[in-house]
């Protein structure tokens, strides 16, 4: 029976923890019952770089969301990211067990089991498993084979894996803040589950996840996780440019990123100019807005190529009907979007958590797409059972093993 806890996502990012508390409401919608906000000190890129200061930070994010609902948390499905993060293509292939011939949801197991095997080396764990497509004797392309018949059963899968130790590093601040981990998952695959429709998996979407250290992306089609990855650049690069060009400090340089900030050099007029020492006291001179675009349009575009890139790799560059939404804090650059239709020639968008019931205002931006894809992740895996409806695999064998670490830490 399914817990009656709230379901809790909570989301590690570079430079800021969010919590979101939810329960799930008739008709698949979820109710965002309180959030959670606190600066991410002691993580840096996905990574723990401090313990105790990352237990703080989290426990700092918990313990706003336990105020606003007054209940408090002690479950949490948490997201990972990290450029320690990689995947890659798997094929499996078992015998059919009975001698009737007939599928079963053991050999679905089996086989992408024996596609686990031919990887993992000692220093990675598997996160997850996603089935693509299966092959029962020689018809290939089978999407569900329970049921089928055959003696040969096959699996392409992709294997989704991080380094150990950053996940051990992770788990055990997650543990000392007094919550249990019911699932680690990665995050721009945890926002999909808040931001994409069905449709646009189905036809061919990209979500690409810009946060402060780096940008995640997903390639999804026929319903299907097609390609992932993880680029070491974000948003944060733009305002090291910007100090770098205007000789600033990192703080300035934010402000004026988000305050006069675009993508978009040709909008900005020649005359338009910023008064540093508005910004800080300290600081003095005035520079152009447009120098300041033109700083910024390199990165961006810089940033896009590095996806695109990623789409060659499955020939997917400007072939994606749905085209790209664009989550994290780094989406709502000005201009931004204008910039991805003109590189990508494809539709683009930003991406907001939808299906959700909530007085919480800033739910509905795109940098809360991750924690509420959690929680929209857990509400799944409750309604049926602990499987996933897409066929995500999660394997449960690392959470095993975490928790195995954890109780040798506390013995």
């Amino acid at each position: 029976m399914a817990r009656e806890a709230p379901l809790v996502g909570l989301d590690l990012g570079s430079t800021t923890i969010r919590v979101v508390v939810a329960a799930p409401t008739e008709g698949n919608q979820l109710q965002v019952l309180g959030v959670g906000e606190h600066s991410a000190d002691g993580i840096s890129k996905g990574a723990i770089t401090s313990i105790e200061d990352a237990i703080s930070s989290i426990s700092g994010a918990l313990e706003q969301a336990e105020r606003m609902t007054g209940v408090p948390v002690t479950h949490a499905y948490v997201g990972i990211n990290g450029t320690h993060i990689t995947s890659q293509e798997v094929h499996g292939v078992v015998a059919v067990a009975k001698a009737d011939g007939e599928i079963r949801e053991e050999d679905v197991d089996r086989v992408i089991e024996a596609a686990q095997t031919t990887v993992v080396p000692s220093n990675v764990e598997i996160l997850h498993v996603i089935p693509r497509t299966f092959t029962v004797d020689n018809q290939k392309g089978v999407k569900d084979p329970i049921g089928m018949s055959g003696i040969r059963l096959e699996v392409d899968a992709q294997v989704i894996e991080g380094q150990t130790a950053q996940i051990k590093n992770l788990t055990k601040c997650v543990y000392r803040t007094g919550v249990e981990i019911d699932d680690i998952v990665l995050g721009v695959l945890a926002a999909s589950e808040s931001v994409l429709t069905k449709r646009q998996k189905d036809i061919g979407i990209a979500l690409v996840n810009i946060g402060a250290s780096t940008t995640s992306m997903m390639v999804f089609e026929e319903g299907d996780v097609l390609h992932s990855a993880i680029i070491p650049v974000g948003a944060g690069h733009i305002t090291n440019d910007i100090a770098i060009g205007l000789r600033t400090s990192i703080d300035v340089a934010e402000r004026v990123k988000l305050d006069f900030g675009t993508a978009l050099p040709e909008e900005v007029g020649k005359r338009d100019e910023i008064n540093l020492a508005e910004i800080d006291p300290k600081e003095s001179g005035i520079v152009s807005r447009k120098h300041v675009a033109e700083i910024i349009e390199a990165r961006v575009a810089e940033m896009f190529s590095m996806v695109d890139k990623e789409l060659q790799k499955v020939d997917r560059s400007g072939l994606l009907p749905a085209g790209i939404i664009f989550i994290g804090g780094g989406a709502k650059l000005p201009g931004l979007i204008d910039v991805a239709k003109r590189e990508f020639r494809l539709p683009a968008a930003i991406g907001t958590p939808t299906n959700v019931i909530t007085a919480i205002d800033k739910i509905h931006e795109p940098e809360y797409a991750t924690a509420v894809g959690l929680a929209c992740w857990g509400a799944a895996l409750q309604q049926n059972g602990g499987v996933h409806p897409s066929r995500f695999s999660t394997v449960n064998v690392v959470l095993g093993k975490l928790r195995g670490w954890m109780k040798n830490i506390t013995s």
